[in-house]
């Protein structure tokens, strides 16, 4: 049993598709629906049926899959251990990193490692979706959270706070008799919580499922929206409609898998970005 072909029909049963295991894992999808076909042929059944929810196991696919979890288990596990104990600041480092804070204030403490560790390979993945550091789809997560899982070691390295921003344009001319308009922001749960606190609107004139997005349509001046201050602040366009809300705040968080603990790049990392995150915290903190 070729190993390799486990880890493909493993990203295939995850994904629940041949398209999002071919994404997972960076293949062709052409590749990854070739070497089904064939670990298929080889094993004489068949693993998937194809539903209306995507690739489901079949009782022999099931079979496998328990034993391919457990050898994923094992491989990960060595791997995890040997990487652990590389004392080399150099090699690939896998960090996943919220869209919105990779493509703004990070990026520069990203550039600023790269250029201190030039031997290390360092691979920025924008995600606001959890990723799993046991399976080794990252090395390091950075994430705003109140509750970290309790499996990572990690550190809270500063308080996110957010804000209520609009356009300088569309602030200058809301008066007290009109009311305002408010984004409907879809992007997590925070926000639709918050959103719904503050706005007290069941319905919505603009819709937005991401941060990034959000700051866009406010500087269009399509309204009000919760914004997090280090991007709200950091815009000329946009000016604060009242102040923080502590309730509204969150916890900035490295997590790292407990066998990378003591691998040089990884702890080079994490203290390069815990000192350049403290020296800003006002930033974070919506501090002015």
């Amino acid at each position: 049993m070729n190993w390799d072909d486990l880890r493909l029909f493993l990203a295939v049963g995850r994904a629940r598709s041949i398209s999002g295991g071919a994404k997972l894992l960076d293949v062709q999808h052409s590749t990854l629906s070739r070497r089904m076909r064939k670990l298929e042929g080889d094993l004489g059944v068949r693993l998937f049926d194809k539903s209306r929810n995507g690739y489901q196991l079949t009782t022999a696919g099931k079979e496998l899959w328990d034993a391919a979890i457990r050898m994923e288990a094992e491989a990960l596990d060595i791997d995890g251990k040997l990487s652990g104990k590389d004392l080399q600041l150099a090699g690939p480092l896998r960090v996943s990193a919220i869209d919105n804070m990779a493509t703004s204030v990070l990026m520069p403490i990203f550039a600023s490692y790269s250029r201190c560790y030039p031997d290390v390979a360092l691979h920025i993945m924008a995600s606001n979706s959890d990723v799993s550091l046991s399976q080794r789809e990252a090395d390091v997560a950075i994430r705003l959270t109140n509750t970290p899982s309790e499996t990572l070691i990690g550190k809270r390295v500063a308080t996110v706070s957010s804000c209520i921003y609009g356009s300088r344009k569309y602030l200058s001319e809301l008066d007290s008799h009109t009311k305002p308009q408010w984004l409907g922001v879809e992007c997590c749960s925070f926000h639709k919580s918050w959103t719904k606190q503050a706005s007290e609107a069941r319905t919505h004139q603009f819709y937005v499922d991401d941060t990034l997005l959000t700051q866009a349509a406010l500087r269009e001046g399509l309204g009000l929206s919760i914004l997090p201050c280090f991007m709200g602040d950091e815009d000329s366009a946009l000016i604060r409609y009242g102040k923080p809300n502590p309730a509204w705040d969150l916890g900035l968080w490295i997590l790292i898998h407990p066998d990378l603990k003591y691998s040089r790049r990884v702890t080079a990392f994490r203290d390069h970005l815990i000192e350049s995150i403290q020296a800003r915290k006002n930033l974070f903190s919506g501090k002015k």
